[in-house]
């Protein structure tokens, strides 16, 4: 091991791209219902339930068909989350009318996040009709397509990814929406979950890989649309099933007769692709994704950490091995991890010990205030009694740049405990994401700033020890095998391997945007 001192100044831990949660996000959430008298409130409530998943802005788009037989697309967006979005006195029941809706929630991977015409959803007119889109998730082949349309005369509206599918379909020489939007599938690359309206369709789009997850319910005659199932639950809509990897669903009045949908295909062999971090971190605990339910993936993540990377033993005199989560997202996680330690190591107790705040806002700070301190304390506070000279298990999901996690154990250490140990239910993050995820670029990551060097990562954060999950136990973890459509289940785990199982262009990450 290189003895060599590591400078704690040199790692970079800037304020200005601290924002308070040191966490890769996912940059969008997207939902769709067909055929339904209150469509903008499903899809508000929708949206609402997959906040978690972009709070940068918010937006809804409809379909209401008007007494001259003609439609007409409303849509309402805004910067901020869907709650005061749509806030505004009847913003749902006389704005947005229609029966057919999608809406998305936005987290910007790159691009202008405060340029409201980045906001999706995005609405065209075009010799067909309308058309209007909501995208989770990256293309890769971005600066190829681009350079393309504009070459052909193409005028772009916004900086992001999501607007060249639009383009695509528009200039396809196909007569079929569905063959327009198939011609245009098969030419992007990448990661992405769409949901497209036109004046009497709506269509969801899975990529081949199955990158992001995309699933089906039924509310009534209704078919509805979202990227996870808990924004079914809140609606009472029944769960069908995910969407195929390279399926594209259709759905119109024929389908709302017969309650069976249209199914086409892009790639005649798709293979999944799954994000792996969609298990660890971005989905909530209550959804079921790729098949699975996400709270049983993250207990298996937290007792296989356990094997891997026990908690410290301990003994009566001790005042027992307190095991905390950091909240939300590693509740779960923690769980699991007690629940197999305490098979072999009894004095283990999992503990409140950190309390979030959900209400802080932007954070005002004052001038010759420490930006990260003050965020981290705005965001958590301690149950101090809990955790007053104990060993303290700290149960996170990941580490990405350290900022946070190095705010957070400063303010358990106020808590006078007797040690602090790490356990990461994830390996050391050391690659960007190109299909999706915002991740800081390469050299701003915690591991190779430490040259993905333990001990350099224990002694930057001032812990007793640090452990992650191995790559393997975390593949270990998650489902495997052939899952119910018959394709055999695998992932991508670019983030923590390097290995990019779709081609990326080379270029910058900034040229990326969902």
């Amino acid at each position: 091991m290189d003895n060599k001192k590591i400078n704690l100044n040199s790692l970079n831990t800037d304020p200005k791209d601290f924002d308070g949660d040191d966490k890769p996000h996912s940059n969008c959430a997207i939902f769709g219902i067909y055929d339904h008298p209150q469509a903008a409130v499903m899809a508000y409530y929708g949206l609402h339930s997959q906040q978690h998943r972009g709070q940068e802005a918010s937006g809804i788009c409809t379909s209401e068909l008007l007494d001259n037989g003609k439609h007409r697309f409303n849509i309402h967006k805004g910067h901020g989350i869907a709650l005061n979005v749509f806030s505004g006195k009847n913003i749902l029941a006389n704005v947005l009318k229609g029966t057919a809706a999608i809406g998305h929630n936005r987290y910007s991977t790159t691009g202008a996040s405060d340029s409201r015409a980045n906001i999706q959803p995005f609405k065209v007119n075009f010799k067909e009709g309308h058309l209007a889109l909501s995208h989770n998730g990256n293309f890769t082949n971005t600066r190829e397509l681009r350079d393309k349309l504009q070459n052909e005369g193409t005028l772009f509206q916004t900086s992001t990814d999501s607007e060249i599918f639009l383009h695509l379909i528009a200039r396809s020489r196909e007569t079929e929406m569905i063959d327009k939007i198939l011609d245009a599938a098969r030419q992007v690359r990448g990661a992405y979950s769409i949901i497209l309206i036109t004046d009497d369709k709506l269509f969801a789009i899975r990529d081949p890989y199955a990158v992001r997850p995309l699933s089906m319910a039924k509310l009534g005659s209704s078919f509805v649309f979202a990227s996870e199932t808990c924004a079914f639950d809140i609606i009472n809509a029944d769960y069908i099933r995910d969407l195929k990897a390279g399926e594209v669903i259709q759905i119109d009045d024929e389908v709302i007769k017969t309650g069976e949908v249209k199914s086409y295909f892009i790639d005649k062999k798709p293979e999944t692709k799954h994000c792996i971090f969609e298990y660890i971190y971005f989905s909530r605990p209550d959804s079921t994704i790729f098949g699975h339910t996400v709270d049983k993936v993250r207990r298996k993540l937290g007792k296989n950490l356990s094997i891997e990377k026990p908690a410290p033993k301990a003994n009566i005199e001790d005042k027992k091995v307190v095991v905390i989560s950091v909240p939300d997202s590693s509740n779960t996680a923690a769980l699991g991890y007690v629940t197999e330690t305490i098979k072999s190591n009894p004095y283990v107790k999992l503990e409140l010990g950190l309390i979030r705040s959900h209400y802080i806002g932007r954070t005002f700070i004052q001038p010759g205030q420490d930006n990260r301190e003050i965020k981290v304390k705005s965001k958590f506070n301690t149950v101090k009694s809990v955790l007053k000279d104990r060993i303290v298990v700290i149960v996170d999901d990941s580490i990405v740049r350290g900022t946070t996690m190095k705010q957070l154990v400063k303010l358990v250490k106020e808590a006078s405990p007797k040690e602090i140990h790490l356990r990461i239910t994830s390996p050391p993050i050391i690659s960007p994401c190109y299909y999706g995820m915002d991740f800081p670029s390469k050299s701003e990551l915690i591991a190779n700033q430490c040259d993905r060097d333990m001990e350099k990562i224990r002694e930057y954060l001032d812990v007793n020890s640090v452990e992650y999950l191995s790559l393997e136990k975390l593949h270990d973890s998650v489902p495997q095998g052939v899952n119910k459509h018959g394709e055999n289940i695998s992932y991508c785990d670019a983030c923590f391997s390097g290995n990019y199982p779709i081609p990326i262009e080379e270029i910058e990450k900034t040229a990326f945007e969902g």
